[in-house]
């Protein structure tokens, strides 16, 4: 059978062909639909969300020594996070097959930065693959199992974005099952503490001269000779878009299996090609190590390390060829800033936090990192996920030495807070800080597409679990200054900014309370916020054309200039009443709707 799957569709789909048992992780663009789409596998797969990443990698390394095949799938700054298991995992090797999904995100559509991950196989010193399209997604992951157990070594298993959403037709086969092998305890193989680990790094380096024979080998790595004027190395979607500019008309050397490189199959390749050019995204990885063997190749000297590649770019860069664009005014492009959905509980807490003067707003990873835009210009930072609340703390610190007259604020999400906030709040409250954290609880992990958290009370397979109360933990941890609030209550946000100002020397939390304005409302929703049966209108005759609303940066809130009035669009509107509390002259109100 056929179908017509994304990449990630396809990883998720090999991994239930692969005979995987058990897989966590979590969500992050462009990686989240991977374990999404495992999920319904109920009967065969365990899955799960993870706190974390490197929870994520640890569960798998559990389950893999206790024998099953497993995998851990995370986006690229996600392997930073997991860095600290991995390195050592590397040393250990597996009992059941393992693979870890790195999915980079070359052009940071929704991501801090663009980090080539392929250096991470390197640098620890495990096996890499990297598809270039959806049916071998799938494929790949059946043969990384196999290359996992043979070589016994986890595998890094490497996407882009255009791999992980792009759709290619996937013909599927049947799960092999693994067999389960027995738990063994084993200290000298996973104890590793320094005497085990010096024998363990001793068989890491065998291991590496035996995956580059088999590198040599693979079918993954293989030729397709054209003319021999050109040769082209490629890997990934890079050899996609080579094969759009160059066709038939060059050879290539495609390479699925990616570390460590086949030196033997590229030597080969070089010596038969007039001139030699290696097209990949991102940072020079297997220009690098062609060049460091003494073969001349062309990469990086004339295609960019910024930015995602498409043939536009390797036309004009190799060929100097360029494709007749439609000519237009730039200026009359509108800008169009992303900005939160209407009804967004975080625009109520931003609107006022933005206004406030001599703090420094230390921002998170989520939907509130929109929160810097304009209009509501509340964010001065933004460095990695639970950054928020140590850059707060330690700025904190700094403003105190020297006097300055600045508090500083931490916002992070509840997803994020559980990610790696919690331990951040630790290093708060342990030094004796007196910085603000506000953690905006919208009962789901929203940016990424509403995955549930240990806070929701549900599991990623559905099943209803203990949800995890953030007062209550903040209060275990040692907090006495907390309140949990309404967002969209201006009064009630202002006079409890005000509240945490006014205390100058102890830590202070104010929980901001109310679902995301997409989230699907649980029974759970339902009985402690109510439905959504309500919406805002404008009295247009009442409407003075001030735009105060319009500065909450609602995107149901349209101002006509002819008009000089404001609309509000029933279609975004969910009746928070947020810019109902900001009109100076009470042109808003609200109704009641039907809801089926």
């Amino acid at each position: 059978m056929k179908k017509l799957l994304t990449g990630n569709e396809a990883v998720a789909r090999g991994a239930y062909e692969a005979g995987v048992v058990f897989a966590s992780a979590y969500p992050g663009t462009p990686s989240t639909e991977i374990l999404e789409n495992i999920a319904p596998y109920k009967k065969d797969i365990i899955a799960e969300w993870a706190p974390n990443e490197k929870v994520a990698l640890e569960s798998v390394i559990g389950a893999s020594i206790a024998g099953a095949r497993s995998l851990a799938i995370m986006k690229h700054v996600g392997v930073n996070v997991a860095a600290d298991p991995l390195f050592t995992f590397a040393y250990t090797g597996v009992t059941g097959g393992t693979i870890l999904v790195t999915a980079d995100e070359p052009g940071m559509h929704s991501s801090q930065n663009e980090q080539d991950n392929r250096y991470y196989a390197k640098f620890a010193k495990i096996a890499m693959v990297e598809p270039s399209n959806s049916q071998e997604a799938k494929d790949m992951m059946l043969e990384s199992m196999k290359i996992s157990e043979e070589y016994d070594t986890p595998v890094l298993f490497r996407m882009t974005t255009r791999i992980c959403h792009s759709k290619t037709i996937v013909e599927l086969g049947e799960r092999e099952e693994a067999i389960k092998k027995p738990y063994v305890k084993n200290l000298q193989k996973y104890d590793a503490v320094p005497s085990v680990a010096r024998e363990l790094h001793k068989k890491v380096e065998i291991r590496l001269i035996k995956l580059e024979e088999y590198s040599n080998n693979s079918p993954l790595n293989y030729f397709e000779w054209n003319d021999k004027k050109i040769g082209i190395i490629s890997s990934g979607i890079a050899f996609q878009h080579a094969k759009e500019v160059f066709k038939d008309t060059v050879s290539y050397l495609k390479l699925g299996y990616t570390y460590p490189l086949p030196f033997e199959k590229i030597k080969e390749f070089a010596d038969q090609v007039e001139t030699l050019y290696v097209i990949e995204e991102l940072e020079p990885f297997i220009e690098e190590q062609i060049k460091a063997r003494g073969i001349k190749c062309t990469g990086k000297e004339k295609l960019s390390n910024q930015g995602e590649l498409n043939p536009d770019i390797i036309s004009k860069s190799l060929l100097n060829k360029s494709h007749e664009m439609i000519e237009y005014d730039a200026s009359d492009i509108v800008t169009r800033p992303p900005t939160f959905c209407a009804g967004c509980p975080h625009r109520g807490l931003f609107y006022e936090l933005g206004q406030r003067k001599n703090i420094m707003i230390a921002g998170d990873i989520g939907c509130y990192g929109l929160s810097g835009f304009a209009p509501l210009n509340a964010k001065d930072t933004t460095i990695c996920m639970g950054a928020s609340v140590s850059m707060a703390h330690g700025a904190q610190k700094i403003f105190n030495r020297y006097n300055e007259n600045v508090r500083a604020v931490a916002t992070i999400g509840d997803s994020t807070f559980f990610h790696t906030g919690i331990n951040s709040m630790l290093d708060v409250i342990y030094n004796r800080g007196n910085s603000i954290t506000i953690i905006l609880d919208n009962r789901i992990t929203g940016m990424t597409g509403q995955q549930d958290h240990p806070g929701t009370g549900y599991t990623l397979q559905g099943m209803p679990t203990t949800a995890i109360d953030i007062a209550d933990l903040i209060k275990a941890m040692g907090v006495k200054n907390l309140r949990v609030i309404n967002p969209n209550d201006l009064n009630e946000v202002n006079e409890s900014i005000d509240w945490a100002l006014a205390i100058e020397d102890e830590p202070s939390v104010i929980i901001t309370r109310w679902p995301c304005a997409l989230k699907k409302y649980s029974s759970q929703d339902l009985e402690e916020f109510g439905p959504i049966d309500s919406k805002c209108i404008i009295d247009e005759d009442a409407c003075i054309g001030c735009k105060q609303c319009v500065k909450t940066g609602c995107p149901a809130l349209i101002y006509d200039p002819e008009k000089n009035k404001v609309d509000i669009d029933p279609i975004q509107c969910v009746g928070c009443e947020v810019c109902m509390q900001t009109c100076p002259v009470d042109a808003i109100s609200k109704v009641g709707v039907k809801n089926d």
